[in-house]
């Protein structure tokens, strides 16, 4: 049957006008009429702006991944701005989702009242039952868009120290040198100290006695941190030289020299381990006392007894001391300033 004979059949009998079904039909046909002038044309404009976001949307991500591609450091940092653009991406379509739900549900006459009141309080009780695990997921995504650390990299946070082996949005796992696991939620990262950015600074203190030369000292230092520094194993590993700052301090009978090494981020192990076994060679080789502070120094006591043996014999005055060995010199029993 063609539609307008249909529609005129239907306007007989009980569809006619003026009667009850006839007045339900004309209410229909009206709002039908304004579905299709006003909220038709409404709903299509928010389908449309929801599939031009979801597409702009879809682009930022993409272009995110790309330029994590070409220019990240690591792989791990690929990996990182991936999870991260992935995050965005389903948090943008579900907020689009539910936005454009919303509106045709509202276009249909749905009273959104009650769905929003019921809402509202499912998200409180939501948001106080699972606050700290908010917390996690945004410090979680502060970390990873400021690029604190990434994965494979040493640090020191919340009172721990290590490597860093995994790390999501709610927590990061950290493994320190005893081999020991600590999974620490990313709310607790108030402070991250990064040990594998940039360089690294190293500060040995090398303690001699007193009756060493510091002069000597010095360039016996010098010598075997530059030695150090330009050898194969790690010319490579160094920034910049050694540097020997000269007598930091004085303590009993030792005389501390520090030397500072600046080398690449979390290497400079090897090469301090190296210089250290160089310079206790050196010391026995130059017949040079280490530091102790226990020890006294008897330079008085010294000059008194050649003093009193000159006085016994004094055709041995002129006769110049024969130079001591600081190395033979036994340690004191008793300290003569404590009067014991």
């Amino acid at each position: 049957m063609h539609p307008f004979l249909f529609l005129a059949a239907m306007r007989t009998g009980l569809f006619a006008e003026g009667r009850f079904l006839g007045k339900v039909l004309d209410e229909w046909v009206a709002d039908a009429q304004e579905f299709v002038h006003i909220k038709l044309p409404h709903l299509i404009v928010i389908l449309a702006i929801a599939v031009l976001l979801n597409r702009l949307l879809r682009a930022i991500t993409f272009h995110m991944t790309r330029v994590a591609e070409q220019h990240a450091a690591s792989p791990e940092r690929v990996g990182q701005v991936k999870t991260l653009a992935g995050i965005f991406r389903a948090t943008g379509l579900a907020v689009i989702g539910l936005i454009c739900g919303l509106q045709f549900l509202d276009a249909f006459g749905v009273n959104l009242a009650p769905l929003l009141a019921s809402a509202g309080v499912a998200g409180i009780a939501i948001g106080l039952a699972a606050q700290n695990i908010v917390k996690d997921m945004l410090n979680g995504v502060l970390i990873l868009i400021e690029d604190q650390f990434n994965v494979g990299d040493t640090i020191r946070v919340a009172g721990v120290s290590g490597t860093v082996e995994a790390m999501t949005l709610r927590k990061t796992t950290v493994r320190d040198a005893d081999g020991t696991l600590y999974v620490i939620p990313n709310s607790q990262i108030t402070t991250v100290a990064n040990l594998s950015i940039g360089y690294s600074v190293a500060t040995v203190g090398v303690s001699v006695d007193f009756s060493a030369n510091p002069d000597k000292v010095l360039a016996i230092l010098k010598e075997i941190a530059l030695d150090v520094r330009n050898s194969e194993a790690y010319k490579n590993v160094f920034l910049a030289d050694p540097q020997i700052l000269g007598v930091d301090s004085m303590k009993g009978s030792q005389l501390i020299f520090p030397v500072v090494f600046r080398t690449r981020a979390t290497q400079q192990y090897a090469p301090v381990r190296e210089f250290q076994r160089r310079v206790r060679l050196a010391l026995e080789a130059n017949h040079l006392l280490p530091g102790d502070p226990n020890r006294v120094f008897n330079s008085f006591f010294a000059k008194e007894s050649e003093t009193a043996a000159a006085t016994r014999n004094p055709s041995a005055e002129h006769e110049a001391p024969p130079p001591r060995d600081p190395t033979t010199i036994k340690p004191q029993e008793s300290n003569p300033f404590a009067g014991t």
